[in-house]
């Protein structure tokens, strides 16, 4: 038997066309302005804003509403000293022989390497990591359902959320990442996805020259004739 679903009002007003047509501009501007940025000040930022940007990420949909996520929040020197030096042993080995001459030819117009001072450079780094697998109150393994996918759309927010907010952000992804449970102390039930660098540009910042799909590459329509 299906258990009752326990439910809430909704409470998004329903806005005009003309408004709805203006709000999405206003959002497609803002973040056609988002860039990836490699070179960050060490300017201090206030961790409310980490917090809030996070809360927002937090609200994103997921599989069976398990939010199966956990950030962590990094602004000790010390920890961000630890992580550069373990994420740069793995891009060593990543830039030596074990992405392939193809992946590392995907990636020479991005003019990036092994070093990675931003790490300890920017202010914020957040580590996102996906609970493969939950524990109830008795201790028993818990099924989790569409991680990667739920995980992935909370990322894509709190990118959104932070550049909304004017900070600057670069997604790390040395492979593999599991230094980051131990410095971070966190349980075997979670993968690091995503180490997310946050900070405001450095002075004089400059982003590789690149280009977005057009739309035509992007979006496809079946509407009825």
């Amino acid at each position: 038997m299906t258990r009752p679903v326990e439910t809430v009002a909704h409470s998004i007003a329903r806005k005009t066309d003309a408004e709805m047509r203006a709000e999405a501009q206003s959002f497609f501007d803002l973040m056609q302005s988002r860039r990836t940025v490699r070179d960050f000040s060490a300017d201090p930022v206030d961790p409310e804003i980490i917090r809030l940007a996070v809360r927002a990420a937090a609200t994103a949909p997921s599989g069976a509403n398990q939010q199966p996520w956990s950030f962590v929040a990094i602004g000790d020197p010390d920890i961000k000293r630890k992580i550069r030096l373990a994420a740069e042993e793995e891009e060593r080995a990543f830039y030596q022989g074990r992405a392939g001459e193809e992946w590392l030819g995907a990636l020479a117009h991005l003019g990036t390497d092994s070093e990675k001072p931003f790490l300890e450079t920017a202010p914020w780094l957040i580590a996102i990591f996906a609970q493969r697998w939950g524990v109830d109150a008795e201790g028993r393994k818990v099924k989790h359902y569409y991680v990667p996918e739920s995980v992935s759309i909370a990322i894509g927010l709190l990118v959104a959320s932070l550049h909304s907010a004017g900070l600057a952000t670069l997604t790390h992804t040395p492979s593999p990442m599991g230094f980051l449970n131990q410095i971070c102390g966190r349980p075997d039930n979670e993968k690091p996805l995503v180490l997310l660098v946050v900070g405001h540009p450095a002075e004089g910042a400059r982003v590789p020259a690149i280009s977005r799909k057009p739309e035509n590459e992007v979006l496809f329509w079946k509407t009825a004739p």
